[in-house]
């Protein structure tokens, strides 16, 4: 029986190449520990419940270790979040009132609203400071 669980704990260390996360490595462990399991008893039940058991234990006694390890803070942010943080020029007047306004921010053009009540001239510099639906929401640079 012992190759079967060597037969599991190698298909387990295969899938674990293809996969992003690190979880099925804990699989492969807990067919080895049951795999020794194997050489004092043969009873299936036994082994079987020592893999779920180890595999188990494993998973949730190292998840926070990985975790602290494999946090990535250099983050790049994509697509409209990009802009969360730049300076754009307003090109045509920004009016929270009336809803109007565009600003230009990396070479784009955007619908903008402002964060305050207050109507932002054309030719002025914003900051972007989030994106609601289509719209940037701004706040003029002093």
């Amino acid at each position: 029986m012992w190759q079967i669980w060597l037969i599991i704990a190698g298909i387990c260390l295969v899938a674990e190449i293809f996969t992003a996360g690190f979880l099925i490595f804990w699989f492969a462990i807990g067919a080895l520990i049951a795999m020794i399991v194997s050489f004092f008893t043969t009873n299936i039940i036994i082994q079987t419940t020592i893999f779920i058991i180890s595999s188990t234990i494993l998973i949730f006694a190292t998840k926070p270790l990985v975790k602290r390890f494999s946090k990535n803070e250099d983050t790049v942010k994509t697509n409209i979040y990009s802009i969360i943080g730049k300076t754009g020029i307003v090109t045509e007047e920004i009016n929270s009132v009336h809803s109007k306004g565009q600003v230009k921010v990396s070479g784009e053009i955007w619908s903008a609203d402002s964060k305050i009540d207050a109507i932002i001239p054309k030719d002025s510099e914003v900051e972007v400071l989030e994106v609601k639906g289509v719209k940037v929401i701004v706040s003029p640079i002093k």
